[in-house]
């Protein structure tokens, strides 16, 4: 028998290594998210109202990127919210959030369509 000693894969506030970095991602991606909506509405602010350079429209397809990046970032953080409450459902909430983000998306895809038909 070899007396070497595994190393502890927890840290000592009982979480492992991935699970910090699973709750990280989750928040990177709220934060991603909620930066590319600032950053599209903060150039319809500043171009086109302020400096009066362009003029900027908001079609279906603009609104729906909006809407699409501001739920995803509300999402996010909803998600990382509760992954941090009840850390033995992860999986679990982990899943449903993929099945919602997929099923929001592709209503969003239908209804842009719908619209631009």
């Amino acid at each position: 028998m070899s007396k070497v000693k595994k190393k502890p894969t927890r840290s000592p506030g009982g979480l492992s290594q991935e699970e910090i970095v699973f709750e990280k991602v989750i928040n990177f991606s709220g934060w991603m998210f909620l930066i590319a909506l600032l950053a599209l509405i903060s150039a319809f602010f500043i171009f086109d109202m302020i400096l009066d350079l362009i003029e900027l429209t908001l079609n279906a397809s603009t609104f729906t990127l909006i809407i699409f990046t501001g739920t995803n970032a509300a999402i996010s953080f909803a998600l990382a919210t509760r992954v941090k409450k009840n850390r033995d459902q992860k999986r679990k909430l982990f899943i449903d959030w993929l099945l919602g983000q997929f099923i929001f998306c592709m209503i969003a895809v239908f209804v842009v369509a719908a619209y631009q038909w």
